[in-house]
This record gives C-alpha cells, sequence and structure tokens, in this order.
C-alpha cells in the first residue's frame, strides 16, 4: 500500500471537500501541482488568501466586492427603481457583460431545492424583502424586480415562492424570457440570448 505524505494527503482532503471535486480529481489536482514550478504554487496560494482577505460579500445586494456597499450599489447612475434578483454572482457577472440592464442586483446565493435541504430561510430573500420595504417606506419604491433564476426545477420553484411574496407589495414582478434553454445556468449563456430574455421578460 502506497505510503502518503501528511502534507499531501491533506491537500487531497482539502480539495476534494470543494464542490464537484470527486477523490480522484483531488489527487490529480494535488499531484500536478505537486509537479509544477513552485512559484506556480505560491501564486494559487496567495490568490485564495487574498480572495479570503479582500472580499466580501456586499451588504445591500449581497453580490462579492472589494468595498462596501458594492460598485453598483453605491453608483448614482444605475436605475435604482430596478431590481434583478438572480442566484450567484456569476448570473449577476453575465447580465452586466450584455451591458443592458442599468439596474440594481440582488443574489440570492442559491435557489431552494428542497432534496438538497435548501429552503426559503438559507437564502438571501430576507434581505431582498427589507430592501422592498425600505424602498417604499424611503419614497423611493422599487416598481419592477426581475426574477432571473436559472431556468430550472429549482430556479422555477425560486421565482414562484418570490412573486408570491412580492407581488403584495404592489411591485411589478416579472420573469426573464424563454430565450433562454430550459434546465442551464444562467451564467453559461451568451450576450444575445441574455439581452433577448432581459427584452421579452413577462409579468409572474
Amino acid at each position: 500500500m502506497p505510503i502518503v505524505v501528511e502534507p499531501v494527503a491533506r491537500l487531497i482532503d482539502e480539495f476534494a471537500r470543494l464542490p464537484g471535486i470527486g477523490p480522484k480529481t483531488a489527487q490529480r489536482l494535488t499531484y500536478h501541482l505537486l509537479r509544477a514550478p513552485a512559484d506556480q504554487a505560491h501564486a494559487l496560494a496567495d490568490a485564495l488568501v487574498r480572495v479570503k482577505d479582500k472580499v466580501s460579500f456586499c451588504s445591500v445586494c449581497y453580490n462579492i466586492t472589494e468595498r462596501n456597499p458594492c460598485e453598483i450599489c453605491s453608483t448614482d447612475t444605475r436605475d435604482r427603481s430596478l431590481i434583478c434578483v438572480v442566484e450567484e454572482p456569476l448570473d449577476a457577472l453575465a447580465l452586466e457583460r450584455t451591458h443592458e440592464f442599468k439596474g440594481l442586483y440582488h443574489v440570492l446565493h442559491g435557489a431552494i431545492s428542497p432534496i438538497d435541504g435548501i429552503g426559503p430561510e438559507d437564502l438571501r430573500i430576507e434581505g431582498l424583502m427589507r430592501r422592498l420595504r425600505l424602498a417604499k417606506e424611503s419614497g423611493n419604491e422599487v416598481r419592477e424586480v426581475i426574477l432571473a433564476t436559472n431556468p430550472n426545477l429549482e430556479g422555477e420553484a425560486t421565482a414562484m415562492y418570490l412573486s408570491r411574496l412580492i407581488t403584495p407589495l404592489g411591485v411589478r414582478v416579472t420573469r426573464l424570457a424563454r430565450g433562454l434553454p430550459v434546465g442551464s445556468d444562467l451564467e453559461y449563456a451568451d450576450e444575445v440570448t441574455l439581452t433577448r430574455a432581459l427584452e421579452g421578460r413577462r409579468e409572474l
């Protein structure tokens, strides 16, 4: 039986903790780094440390940021009456690449998925409702919330749940158009598809 030295075994274990990384992939990544030049391993370690030290979540929209509030939430050039709700930070980045959306974002950090044990309380839904209530109280009402969750079972369930919460507040609730293929993730859609989905959004 081969002997695995402690630092190597520990790195394999840490890689295996990452989503989508199984034991075999964790081993391949570890041995790749062992064979790679030292500066490559140091660069990876430095990048990991900097992400944890420098990057946090915006206290308003929960997007990733180096400053709080984030650049989008703190600028005066965005339409504050329009909020686009997405599942993950990468989805907001994908929509930004279209250069079509001029409003604000709200990142849920997931979708409702009972089979995975993820309920509404595990998402940033209360933060969204608080934003909508505060905006109404301050006289800067949000006129529309675009639900840009992924076009799959979990995304649809999340969109319907949010629609039931938001509609009683008198806010228009829309959903991205079906230009997006069902079952895919927003972050993988091209700019043209996302632009058409934004333009063709519908009432919920």
